[in-house]
This record gives structure tokens, C-alpha cells and sequence, in this order.
């Protein structure tokens, strides 16, 4: 049966482009490695619901969450639950697939449009003694109402978009907007051979062949992603070295990680689906260490699959691969506990109470619990940090992030586990710079933040997640200083830091980008060079010559061709209206916001966007209307309401402006900027003293926030408090030391109190 296969495939393997043949065609020549492969996580990643795949109670078994009892049952051989659907009555749907094994499985439903749901309700696929063998909802501690875009029949839980192309070999999700439907399609129903190794029609030929194809095709054996070097090079310890070196860089291996990194990273998709074979830059837009998703000194918070923490490992940056711990078909680990890391780190030397400071065999004692301790998502799911990392408690400290000492020691403080670091390893340990602490410093805009920001993004011994991320950053504040390192990151290797340079670039002059950011339109990565057609929309192609000019609407075409292909999400909508309105189609513009509103309309950028096309179409009234029937929809969003404030306020409707700007800032405190514009307008209509209030507060929040301070200073120099205006002036300076204005400020005010 297998040979057939293979002889089907070798016969109509002649075409240019390779073709996916299915895991059957691979079993023949690759017997151990498919054996391997057979009912791992991968194999069982997506399945049809039957008999033998259902792991959930489906005999009449009830489960309560929310006051909405879901009862899951069979008739006629298939497998239903009857619970609430997008309107809130119960209804029965059937399960089509079962979606992952363990330790947990969700169910997914089909729905109108050639959508398919992920049901919230999960089965908890643990042994009854480890507290699984039940239902549970993966929301326990936050009601989901029906419309809420995280309801398992909305927008965040659709498995077209959200799971499909992980839990499935050559997805391509064929979204059409037109039509408002899915047509998706997948070679096969779980993550099979060709998912990482590419399609294989012109490898099964050259087997076929007996290797007689030409020179080229042979050297790469017909493959589309080739990992040889794992079989021929090998950790070595040297000279008796605590640590295992091999003799290759990172870089040469990087082929292997991105492959894993598809899946296996938190990240937005650039295209239509299946793109094995390619970087991961590519086919998608890796988040960076951003603070809803990493903690400041680059720990996991949200649930960030891994790639962003193993980018900033030392491990990552020696050589290792993915495949030097885990089994790439059987997903196993190459060893259990702590003799998986001594592979590489001799046991002498790390595998001993002389350097864990546990007694052997406890908790303490094991390698991951110090150096890749776990977060539970899910609910049932523990992940581990792959960044590797010492544990710092003295961070922890100091930023306020977690350490793997208190995680264990939760009965003792933060400074406690930081002195009993300190008292082991000495004081050097808690003494050692950590870039967390550059990146919290920047996005608070501490003084001198700039400059460790800048120190950073210019050293390519950093990883270059966190180069990119400190470039991020740098870009918040962009002026001449920091503009060196930035156009150092245009040219850098890695694309993770191009194009986080060119992202820094957005509050340049428009003008000015193109000098800059031009060449990143012929980049070799598909995600820079969206990055750089997404900076240069505003350029009139009619000014170029012609050669640039062609440049240049090519990668307009590309970056329009990649939005309109996620089309399904409201985001990429409102990135297509923003792009048209700076090319000036503002009849294109009005229509995408639309759709994006009409098919999303929970989705409230795509409002405030809107609202400002017709603000600056001077179509003020049409800007209200949109604002307003936002505000029947999120009544407490604050971006909204800040928006409408704005808008009150540039029709002097000053008293009606001071309400919605109030429960904007009051709304969201973390934003600055909102409780700023507040305290502006309760000066405005007289009110200096709520003003001041509200600043003071605001200040104490964001004791960093250049604007806040000037506030306070004018405002108390205005009302005749001249040492109050003195203190915050002297607080400004501080602040810009090198900003001749806020010297001439505080002198000014010195000089009214002589």
C-alpha cells in the first residue's frame, strides 16, 4: 500500500512546484521516525470525532458554569452538547472534531460561513488522581457572555483563524470577504511530516529515482526544508569544561527554530496558511517583548509559546535547537529530569547541592524548577520559560516581576530570596545589569532610560528579541540621540530588529522615512518589508521616478494582497482603511471601516479611526454619529470615550467634553496621556482646582510623564503658587536635563520668587 503511494506520487511529481503527498508516502523509507510520529501530539493535534478520539463524558453528563447548565450526550453515533449558543438560548451542536489530547481536549462545532468554533467547555484529559477526568470551562474566573468576542461562538474562538494552521498539515484558509465565508482546506487533519519538513511530492521522486535527478535536486534530496546538520554534529565537551560547546553558530541552525517557531510562538499571520519551508518572518509577525504579553525583565506572562523566550537565552544563542531536547516526532523529551540538562552541563558541577543548595531529589534539586519554571494557562496546562534564565530575585525586587525562589518559597518575601541569593553567589549576582531593567526604565521614561535603550539595541551580544524590543521602545521618544542606534537596526542580520527599526521610524516626518526605509522594501523577509510599505502609504508614487516607483507599488500591492487575505480579522480591516486613507482613497478608506464595523462591532478602533476620517474631512457631525453608536456598544470603552471628548471639545461643548474625558482617564489610569487631556480641559472650564487634583494623582502614577509635569508647573505658576510651580519645574529639568526649555522654565519661575 505504502510503495503504491510512493510510486503515485514519483508519477506526477514532474510539476514545478512541489506538492503535498500525505504522511503514507513518507512511512516506507522513514519506518522508525513515522513509528515515532504515530499518536504523538502532533498526529493526534486535530481528529474526527469518533468513538475511539472522544475522551470527554458524553453519557448524559452535565456541567454548570455561569448559571448556564450544558449537558453533553450521543444520538445516532454522534457526539452533541446541548449549551448556550451566540444568542444565548441553549441549543444542541454537534461535535465535528476533537481538538488535542492532553492535558486537556476542546471540541470543535461547525457554524454558518464554513466556520468552525472552539467550545470553552474542555475536557480534562488528566488521570482522576491528578484532578482531571471532568468538564471544566476555561474561563473560571471571568463570565463570557454571548457577544463577548472571547465567547466560544465569537471571534476569538474560531478555529479558521485562531488554531487551524498549527493543528493541521497545509492549511490555507481561504477567507472570502465578499461572501463573508471560509473555504478552508488541509492536506491533512493533523500536523503530519510535511507540516515541518514541507511538501514532499519531489523528495518521494528522488527516492524514486534512485538519486539519478539533476545536481540540485539531488544536493537537497528533493526536500523543501532540509535538517541535516543534526545528524553530523555533536556537543563536546572540551579541556574538561562545565559546558558542552559545538562547533557551529546559531545562526547555521536557526533553520531548525524557525521551523518550530511557526507553530510554536506567539505571532500574527502575514498570508493565506501553510508556509513550511519558509522563515517564520516570513509567514508571520513575531511579537516582541511587549508588556501584556512579557513581564519587564522578558519572563512569560500571557501565553507566548515559547520562540520569544528561547530567543533570549544563552542556550538559543550557543547553538542549541529544539531538537536537542525534545524528540522532533515523538515530542519526548531526549531524557527525564535533570538528566536531560546534564547532557550538556556536566553533573559534577551542576547537579549537586554545592550548586542548587537543595537536598538531591526534592523540588529544589531540579534543574527546570530553578532555570524554566512553569505558568499554568488553560487552566490545567503548565508551560515552562525556555528563556533559561538565573533566577534574579533582586528583579523582583525591583521591578516587581517573578522569580523562581518564591515560587517554591511562597511563605517568604521577594528581599528574602534576594539576600539568599546574595549570600551564596555574592553580591556580583544582585550588582549584574539586566535589560528589564532598561526596558521598564524607557517605557516610563525614567532619566537615562534613553541612553541604556540605546547601549542595548547597538550590542549584538544581546538577543535580538530584546535589541528589537529596546528599539521599540527607543521609538516611543525619537529624537537625534536615539536615531543612531535606530538607523544602525535598518542594517542589522537578524529581521526581528529590521524591522523593529523601521517600526521606531512611524513618528518620523513622513517625508523623512523614505530616505531611510526604502531599501527595506526589497528585504529578503516578508514581514520587513510590509513593515516598510506600511510606513511609506503616504508617499505619492507620482513623485517618484520610475524604478522607484515600481518599487514601491509593488510592495503597496504585496502589503494590501497580505491584509485583505486576513480580511476575517476586524484588525487587519482597519489596517486596510488606514492604509487607504494615507494613500488618499478616502472612499476605499469609509467603506473598509465600515465592513470592519459591520462585521465586528465590538471591534471599537475601527470607530475611533472612522470618527477620525470624517474629523478630518471636517464631517464633524458624521464623527459623532459613528462615536455615539459606538458608545451604545462599549458605554466604558476609553479610547472611545476619550475620542468623543475631543471631538466635544473642538465644538467648544466644554462642560459635556469634561464628562467623557473624566470617565476616559478614570477608566484607564495607566494611560497618562488621558488623564492629561482631562486635567486640560477641567482648566478650561475654570476648574484649576480639580485640574490640579487630578494631576497630582496622575503624577504620582506617572512620575515620569513630561506633560503632566509641565502641567503642573504652569498651572500652579498661573494660579500664583510659585514654589509649587518651582518644585515641579525642578522635577521637569531633571527629568530633560539637556532641554534648554525646561531650564529657562525653572529659571523663569526662580526669578518671579526673588
Amino acid at each position: 500500500m505504502i510503495l503504491c503511494a510512493i510510486l503515485a506520487v514519483a508519477s506526477v511529481a514532474g510539476a514545478d512546484t512541489a506538492e503535498f503527498v500525505g504522511a503514507e508516502a513518507c512511512a516506507g523509507c522513514h519506518q522508525k521516525e513515522f513509528a515515532e510520529w504515530s499518536d504523538s501530539h502532533h498526529d493526534l493535534a486535530m481528529q474526527d470525532a469518533t468513538e475511539k478520539t472522544v475522551l470527554g463524558d458524553f453519557d448524559d453528563a452535565t456541567f454548570t458554569a455561569y448559571g448556564v447548565i450544558s449537558r453533553f450526550f450521543r444520538k445516532n453515533g454522534d457526539f452533541f452538547v446541548n449549551t448556550e449558543g451566540p444568542d444565548g438560548k441553549l441549543l444542541d451542536y454537534k461535535i465535528d472534531y476533537t481538538f488535542g489530547v492532553h492535558p486537556l481536549q476542546q471540541y470543535l462545532i461547525a457554524f454558518p460561513g464554513g466556520r468552525r468554533q472552539a467550545l470553552s467547555l474542555a475536557w480534562d484529559a488528566r488521570a482522576k488522581a491528578s484532578g482531571g477526568q471532568r468538564w471544566f470551562h476555561l474561563y473560571p474566573d471571568e463570565h463570557i457572555p454571548p457577544g463577548d468576542v472571547l465567547h466560544w461562538t465569537q471571534l476569538n474562538q474560531n478555529w479558521n483563524f485562531m488554531c487551524a494552521d498549527c493543528h493541521s498539515t497545509n492549511l490555507q484558509r481561504n477567507f472570502d470577504l465578499a461572501e463573508d465565508r471560509y473555504e478552508t482546506t488541509w492536506s491533512e487533519i493533523d500536523v503530519s511530516c510535511e507540516a515541518c519538513h514541507g511538501p514532499a511530492s519531489k523528495h518521494v521522486a528522488w527516492a524514486a529515482s534512485g538519486s539519478t535527478m539533476d545536481s540540485l535536486q539531488s544536493a537537497t534530496k528533493g526536500l523543501e526544508v532540509m535538517f541535516e546538520p543534526r545528524a553530523s554534529i555533536h556537543w563536546k565537551q572540551k579541556n574538561g569544561a562545565a559546558t558542552a560547546t559545538r562547533p557551529l553558530s546559531a545562526e547555521f541552525l536557526h533553520e531548525e527554530v524557525d521551523s518550530c517557531a511557526r507553530c510554536h510562538s506567539r505571532r500574527a499571520p502575514l498570508d493565506n496558511g501553510a508556509g513550511a519551508g519558509k522563515s517564520v518572518h516570513d509567514s508571520y509577525r513575531v511579537a516582541l517583548l511587549g508588556e501584556d504579553l512579557y513581564y519587564a525583565d522578558g519572563q512569560i506572562r500571557d501565553e507566548v509559546y515559547v520562540y520569544g523566550s528561547f530567543l533570549q537565552s544563552k542556550m538559543f544563542r550557543a547553538g542549541v535547537t529544539c531538537s536537542d531536547c525534545h524528540n522532533p516526532h515523538s515530542l519526548k523529551l531526549r531524557a527525564e529530569g535533570n538528566a536531560l540538562c546534564t547532557r550538556c552541563h556536566r553533573a559534577e558541577s551542576f547537579d549537586t547541592p554545592a550548586h542548587h543548595f537543595h537536598a538531591t531529589g526534592t523540588a529544589g534539586s531540579q534543574c527546570v524548577n530553578c532555570h524554566a519554571p512553569e505558568t499554568t494557562y488553560m487552566v490545567v496546562d503548565p508551560r515552562r520559560d525556555h528563556s533559561f534564565r538565573i533566577p534574579r530575585p533582586d528583579l523582583s525586587v525591583a521591578l516587581g516581576v517573578p522569580n523562581a525562589c518564591s515560587n517554591c518559597h511562597d511563605d517568604k518575601a521577594n528581599q528574602w530570596a534576594a539576600d539568599q541569593i546574595s549570600a551564596r553567589h555574592g553580591p556580583i549576582r544582585k550588582q549584574s545589569p539586566h535589560y528589564g531593567e532598561a526596558l521598564r526604565a524607557g517605557r516610563n521614561a525614567e532619566h537615562g532610560a534613553q541612553q541604556q535603550l540605546i547601549d542595548i539595541a547597538m550590542d549584538d551580544t544581546q538577543a535580538d528579541i530584546v535589541r528589537a524590543t529596546a528599539l521599540e521602545v527607543l521609538g516611543q521618544n525619537l529624537n537625534q540621540a536615539s536615531f543612531a542606534a535606530i538607523e544602525q537596526g535598518l542594517r542589522a542580520e537578524n529581521a526581528l530588529v529590521r524591522r523593529a527599526a523601521a517600526g521606531a521610524l512611524e513618528r518620523l516626518n513622513p517625508r523623512d522615512r523614505i530616505r531611510f526605509v526604502f531599501p527595506l522594501l526589497d528585504d529578503p523577509v516578508r514581514s520587513v518589508r510590509l513593515e516598510a510599505a506600511h510606513l511609506l502609504a503616504t508617499v505619492p508614487l507620482g513623485t517618484l521616478p520610475e524604478e522607484p516607483r515600481a518599487t514601491l507599488a509593488r510592495a503597496f500591492g504585496e502589503f494590501e494582497r497580505a491584509h485583505r487575505e486576513m480580511a476575517d480579522r476586524p484588525e487587519s480591516l482597519t489596517t486596510l482603511a488606514n492604509f487607504y486613507r494615507d494613500r488618499g482613497d478616502v472612499r476605499r478608506s469609509e467603506a473598509t471601516y465600515q465592513a470592519a464595523i459591520a462585521r465586528h462591532p465590538s471591534f471599537t478602533p475601527a470607530y475611533v479611526n472612522l470618527a477620525d476620517l470624517y474629523r478630518s474631512l471636517e464631517k464633524d457631525e458624521q464623527a459623532e454619529e459613528v462615536l455615539r453608536a459606538a458608545l451604545k456598544i462599549s458605554p466604558d470603552q476609553a479610547d472611545m470615550l476619550h475620542a468623543y471628548g475631543l471631538l466635544l471639545i473642538r465644538h467648544q461643548r466644554y462642560s459635556e467634553a469634561v464628562k467623557q474625558l473624566r470617565r476616559a482617564a478614570e477608566s484607564q489610569p495607566d494611560n497618562a496621556r488621558y488623564s492629561y487631556i482631562y486635567a486640560l480641559a477641567l482648566q478650561k472650564v475654570g476648574d484649576v482646582d480639580s485640574a490640579l487634583v487630578s494631576l497630582k494623582a496622575a503624577h504620582g502614577r506617572h512620575p515620569n510623564d513630561r506633560d503632566i509635569v509641565i502641567a503642573l508647573a504652569t498651572m500652579n505658576r498661573d494660579r500664583g503658587d510659585l514654589e509649587s510651580a518651582v518644585h515641579y519645574a525642578t522635577a521637569l529639568v531633571k527629568l530633560s536635563p539637556a532641554d534648554p526649555e525646561a531650564r529657562q522654565l525653572l529659571e523663569s519661575l526662580q526669578a518671579q520668587q526673588r
